[in-house]
C-alpha cells in the first residue's frame, strides 16, 4: 500500500511542480480546458507588431504568479494576412481573441502613446461594464480623452504607471485565485 502511495506521489510530483507559476497561452494555442487559476488577457497596443512588446515585460514580471496569461501577440503573425472575415488566418486570430477575452477574469488594456490601437478600443467597448478591465492609458495616446471618459462612466479601473498596473494585476490575481480555491 505504501509503495502504491509513493509511486502515485512520484508520478504526480512533476505535474504539481509544473503547475506552480505563470502559464502563457499565445494565440492560436487552445485555451486551457480547466479554469483552475486566474486568467489574464493582455489586451492593448500591438499595432500589427509595430508597438513595443510590452506583453513580454508583463509576462516576465508575473512569472511567479498562479495565472494563465492569454497573449494575443503571436510571433508568427503575417502582415500579409488580410483583415477580412474570409481570410482563415485572420478569422482564427479574431475568434481566439474574442474567446480569450470572454474567458479572462482580468483584462489589461494598455494604450501606448503614439499608437492607434483600434482593436483595443473595440475591446474596451465590449468589456467596459464587465468589471474585468484594468486600463493604462498614458498621455500621448491619440484618444486618451475617449478612454478616460468611457472608463469613468462605466467604472473601469485606470492606473497611471506600469508599476501601478502590475500591483493591481497581482491583487486581482490573488482575489480570483482565492475564489477558485
Amino acid at each position: 500500500m505504501l509503495r502504491l502511495f509513493l509511486t502515485s506521489f512520484l508520478l504526480l510530483a512533476p505535474v504539481a511542480a509544473q503547475a506552480a507559476g505563470a502559464v502563457t497561452i499565445t494565440s492560436p494555442q487552445p485555451l486551457p480546458a480547466a479554469h483552475d487559476r486566474a486568467r489574464l488577457f493582455l489586451g492593448g497596443s500591438i499595432d500589427m507588431g509595430k508597438a513595443t512588446d510590452w506583453q513580454r515585460e508583463m509576462i516576465a514580471a508575473l512569472a511567479d504568479e498562479e495565472v494563465a496569461i492569454l497573449n494575443p501577440r503571436r510571433p508568427d503573425w503575417n502582415p500579409a494576412w488580410k483583415p477580412e472575415a474570409s481570410d482563415p488566418n485572420f478569422r482564427t486570430q479574431v475568434e481566439w481573441e474574442l474567446a480569450a477575452l470572454d474567458s479572462a477574469d482580468i483584462i489589461i488594456l494598455y494604450f501606448a502613446p503614439g499608437s492607434q490601437s483600434p482593436v483595443s478600443l473595440l475591446e474596451m467597448g465590449l468589456h467596459a461594464r464587465s468589471g474585468k478591465l484594468i486600463i493604462f492609458c498614458p498621455d500621448g495616446f491619440w484618444r486618451k480623452g475617449n478612454v478616460d471618459i468611457t472608463a469613468a462612466r462605466y467604472g473601469a479601473k485606470q492606473v497611471s504607471s506600469f508599476d501601478e498596473l502590475l500591483r493591481e494585476v497581482r491583487s486581482r490575481i490573488a482575489a480570483v485565485n482565492r475564489r477558485l480555491d
